[in-house]
């Protein structure tokens, strides 16, 4: 039988940070204050996300190196229950996964770190000098509806007996429909909305465990 398959969020899930708003705290004040604006006006519906998310970007400018340094801090700041979750889960036959709308270097030391080996999360590309000169812009989880995508293809690759998926925002309650089970998580946002629409909502990676009968 193919093995079970759970899909983690990574930004304010497995981390306690959001990626693309501490690139921009590397940047200073000002470039923080512009992309939170960016952000807040996707959230009203003024721009679409797709239009956003290049030019928070733009703005950002992020380096090979302060991707580096964001990715430090996504270890830094881990969920205090991560690894011994995952280890459990990996331990009685489960496969892993991150699919994230951030970003693929800053993530890849903390997939290392938990053992996760499959990420699915938005590309950065930078001259030899480590400077920036784009982003994947046709990546799915760059724009609403993109992580049931991604599930849908990692299912057809996979062929899972199940999938959960665990994550604290709307675009990750947008996999439930095409999930066995969406399981919400609010250890650092307790989401309205994710909270209404998740067949769970956690508050510890760790209570995974008893809800999918992983002995520890």
């Amino acid at each position: 039988m193919p093995a079970n398959l759970i899909v983690f969020d990574c930004d304010s899930t497995l981390s306690a940070i959001e990626g693309v708003d501490e690139l921009a705290r590397l940047r200073g004040e000002d470039v923080f204050k512009a992309v939170k604006a960016l952000t807040d006006r996707a959230m009203n519906g003024e721009i679409t996300i797709n239009e956003v998310f290049g030019r928070r970007l733009e703005v950002i400018q992020p380096t090979r190196a302060m991707c580096e340094a964001i990715g430090q801090l996504y270890l830094e700041t881990i969920e205090p229950t991560a690894l011994a979750t995952i280890q459990a889960l990996q331990a009685t036959g489960w496969e892993t996964a991150i699919i994230s709308g951030g970003f693929a270097p800053a993530i890849e030391p903390l997939a290392a770190h938990l053992g996760i080996r499959r990420i699915e999360a938005v590309p950065l590309y930078f001259k030899e000098d480590g400077s920036y000169t784009g982003f994947g812009e046709d990546y799915p989880t760059t724009r609403n509806g993109g992580k049931p995508e991604v599930i849908e293809r990692l299912r057809q690759e996979l062929a899972p007996a199940q999938i959960v998926m665990v994550g604290d925002g709307v675009s990750d309650l947008e996999t439930a429909p095409v999930v066995e089970m969406f399981v919400g998580y609010g250890g650092y946002a307790a989401r309205p909305a994710v909270q209404k629409g998740a067949a769970h909502f956690i508050s510890r990676l760790d209570a995974l465990l008893e809800i999918l009968a992983v002995k520890r």
